[in-house]
């Protein structure tokens, strides 16, 4: 099993709360990273597995082993038995782990029943941190999901192809989608030819015959399927007028590309929108490395109307890091100094370029990185913030 970076942070939670939920897209590698837990392993979608559990529930809470329960949306009944058993012995903790597809049914069973009484970890598909920085444009090309062609297979784009079509077929419609198949697989075509842009619920909303209400409803399904981000735009007092549309991009630049038609860097490296896909695989980097160290920490974009732009601008609190992201090796100074003038605009104190160079650079809050260069950056400000912490 290669190392996953949330390890130690699902172990710290399992340290403090009585139940932990693991969350994450399908297939991202909850179930592998669970069962290096130890304890006891129940799949709630297997009816012999749900047997097993109703015949032994007495047995377990009574116990010092973690139970592992998989897709535990699937079994709504267990989460009022976790709340009594937790309540029975409330100073206890790391009693159960619980994985699951985010989906309306699990987060509202887990907010009813078990509020105050445990931890939420996300797991995403691996990033860059995790497959080492020789991986990148593999990484890039196939996304991180570990079937996916990562780990060195050749199942993309076939694997990609196969996972969608379940989700529309399957895990979508029991999760509450109200879309027939082939309609989600039209609007996952639509997504892709989208990514990196605005959100424009109306207009893809005309093209599939639908009102742009119906179309937001099912955006946030997407959302809780871990498959987009609707990247929200930075509200600020500022003297220019401000794009107020959320930008869409993919998750995993896999599945993208696979929707593309796309399974090779030469093809890749031909497209038109290849800058986009650079910009989102760089914002997932980002905020994966983030969401593995537990940093609070919000993402925004922010546009004017004149086009002065931040592709990504974190907001950690204390202080705001504005970036930009050119798929480029040769960055230019002029880059870096309109980034300044927008960073200027909202007060950023840090404001990196991220691209492709060979040739980081840095002085004093800026600094013109590679991707590995931000993410180890990223890695040591975390590390000082716990410090301080």
């Amino acid at each position: 099993m290669k190392p996953r970076a949330i390890g130690s942070r699902l172990r710290q939670n399992l340290q403090r709360y009585p139940a932990v939920a693991l969350v994450g897209p399908r297939q991202c590698g909850k179930t592998t990273l669970a069962q290096s837990m130890g304890g006891q392993y129940f799949d709630l979608e297997d009816e012999a597995d749900v047997l097993k559990l109703d015949l032994r529930w007495d047995q377990l809470i009574e116990g010092r082993d973690l139970v592992v329960l998989d897709e535990a949306q699937s079994h709504p009944p267990v989460f009022k038995r976790m709340r009594s058993a937790i309540d029975q012995r409330r100073r206890a903790v790391g009693r159960f782990l619980v994985l699951g597809s985010v989906s309306p049914a699990l987060m509202r069973e887990v907010s009813e029943s078990l509020a105050g009484r445990l931890g939420l970890v996300e797991l995403t598909p691996f990033f860059l941190d995790e497959v080492g920085t020789e991986a990148l444009d593999a990484l890039w090309l196939h996304g991180g999901f570990p079937d996916g062609g990562i780990l060195g297979t050749d199942a993309m784009p076939g694997w990609q192809r196969n996972y969608l079509a379940l989700l529309a077929q399957r895990d979508l419609p029991a999760w509450g989608l109200p879309s027939k198949p082939q309609m989600t697989e039209r609007l996952f075509k639509m997504l892709a030819v989208a990514n990196g842009t605005p959100w424009n619920a109306s207009a893809i909303g005309q093209s599939l015959g639908l009102n742009y209400q119906t179309v937001n409803s099912y955006m946030d399904y997407l959302e809780g399927a871990f498959l987009l981000r609707r990247l929200q735009p930075f509200h600020a007092n500022v003297r220019k007028r401000l794009v107020k549309s959320p930008k869409i991009y993919w998750r995993d630049s896999g599945l993208l590309h696979a929707l593309s038609g796309i399974s090779t860097m030469d093809a890749l490296l031909s497209q038109p929108w290849v800058g986009a896909s650079w910009e989102g695989f760089v914002i997932q980097q980002a905020l994966s490395r983030l969401n593995a160290s537990g940093v609070d920490c919000t993402p925004y974009h922010l546009r004017t109307s004149d086009q002065y732009e931040i592709d990504l601008l974190l907001d950690f609190g204390a202080e705001r890091w504005a970036c930009e992201i050119k798929l480029t090796a040769d960055p230019k100074a002029d880059d870096l100094a309109h980034l300044n003038k927008v960073a200027d605009l909202i007060g950023a104190k840090r404001r990196i370029l991220v691209s492709r160079t060979l040739n980081p650079m840095e002085a004093g809050t800026c600094a013109s990185l590679n991707l590995p260069g931000f993410l180890a950056r990223l890695a040591d400000t975390m590390k000082g913030a716990r410090k301080k912490g």
